[in-house]
């Protein structure tokens, strides 16, 4: 059984289920383009064949097993999925991207972006399913997983043809057996609400419509972005049945991505789908580790950025941020949260794992490391500690 299957299941059953899903969107190509699989090379012209390096990165992180979900673009899924039979003995399961608004062109010297989101499909459910047209009858050797995006920009004429867009994929989908999954997105243009308002906007835009969605036409679960903990709390409240989820966003530092997935997590989100803070990271190996050992209440994400900045320093591979900078939060709602509540990091299992063993730096009534009083020497035999729970 595939673990995303065994964990929606666990979460839909179990009321106390821990499970938690991680997905990796390596469907940039349906977005930027020609610099889209190499981003640290984004200016420069010598590149060439950056499509089969990237496939094998996806390869090597399928073979890892740890992700839930890989997310692709149809013709990269084509490529790995039918064409290699990629997934066949792997726990992880493929998906594709099922349409490309156009508020993601986000192509060297466009402006797409900045109009209001249109609903487009590039790819058909079937060359998902199968790579051409019509499917023939019988088992598919394609994806049967597909995300679909949608946006609302509080503006009747565009959000209602937005919705029409949607019910005719769900239609189809429903009557060829695809499954999939709902992201919606923020506005992607000015749409008369702040910022701090637009956690309830796309609440109740989701929950009005699937209102009138019966069970067989629903999506597997949701994917948002954080608008905070309020606004993830209230919508993974309103109904047991709807798994909620949180994308990734812009890059930022590993704190951001560290952190983001620990506050969704702790406020009701079961899934967090990363693409841009995944496919950026030095080594996306050792950083898609550092999320489940995240979402697995093993570590808390300051643990989780040194530890991740410790494996850099021993394969010898230059961080794109020093420790001290990629410590930082600098995600804005992430801020305001934290402005707001005045709130740390909730405390995890690390604590007590500290205590028991009786560790040579400061730790507080709890067992809990405390980075602010440790001295340099301190910090590095912590930091030693931790590799060798994690690393052996």
């Amino acid at each position: 059984m595939k673990s995303l299957d065994r964990k929606l299941a666990d979460i839909r059953n179990n009321r106390d289920s821990r499970a938690f899903i991680i997905a990796d969107a390596k469907d940039p190509d349906m977005a930027y383009g020609a610099r889209a699989l190499n981003p640290q090379r984004e200016a420069a012209n010598t590149a060439s064949h950056q499509l089969p390096v990237f496939g094998e990165t996806i390869r090597k992180i399928v073979r890892q097993g740890i992700v839930d979900i890989m997310l692709m673009s149809a013709s990269v899924s084509e490529r790995l999925t039918i064409e290699e039979r990629l997934f066949e003995r792997s726990a992880v399961t493929p998906a594709a991207r099922a349409n490309d608004t156009t508020d993601i062109w986000a192509i060297r010297h466009g402006r797409y972006v900045q109009e209001p989101s249109r609903p487009f499909r590039s790819a058909s459910i079937d060359a998902i399913q199968c790579g051409q047209v019509d499917c023939p009858p019988g088992p598919f050797p394609g994806a049967n997983l597909g995300l679909y995006s949608i946006t609302f920009v509080n503006e009747p004429v565009a959000d209602r043809k937005t919705l029409e867009a949607f019910r005719e994929f769900r239609e189809e989908a429903e009557r060829k057996g695809f499954r999939y999954f709902l992201e919606v997105f923020n506005p992607n243009v000015p749409a008369g609400v702040p910022d701090e308002k637009l956690g309830e906007f796309v609440n109740d835009q989701i929950v009005r419509s699937l209102a009138g969605v019966t069970e067989s036409g629903r999506p597997l679960f949701l994917k948002i972005a954080w608008n905070g903990p309020r606004a993830m709390e209230e919508l993974a409240g309103y109904d047991p049945r709807m798994i909620v989820g949180v994308l990734g966003g812009s890059a930022g530092t590993s704190h951001d991505a560290f952190c983001l997935l620990h506050d969704a997590r702790q406020h009701g989100a079961r899934v967090a789908l990363f693409g841009r803070k995944i496919n950026r990271a030095e080594h996306q190996l050792a950083f898609i580790e550092m999320l489940r050992l995240i979402a697995d209440g093993t570590l808390r994400p300051p643990e989780a950025v040194t530890a991740y900045h410790d494996v850099l320093r021993k394969l010898k591979i230059r961080p794109r941020l020093a420790l001290e900078q990629d410590l930082e939060l600098t995600d804005p709602v992430l801020l305001r949260d934290r402005s707001a509540t005045g709130a740390a990091t909730a405390r995890t299992s690390t604590g007590a794992a500290a205590k028991r063993d009786s560790p040579t730096w400061p730790v507080d009534a709890e067992g809990r490391p405390v980075f602010s009083r440790m001295n340099a020497e301190q910090r590095r035999t912590y930091d030693r500690h931790r590799l060798r729970r994690i690393y052996g």
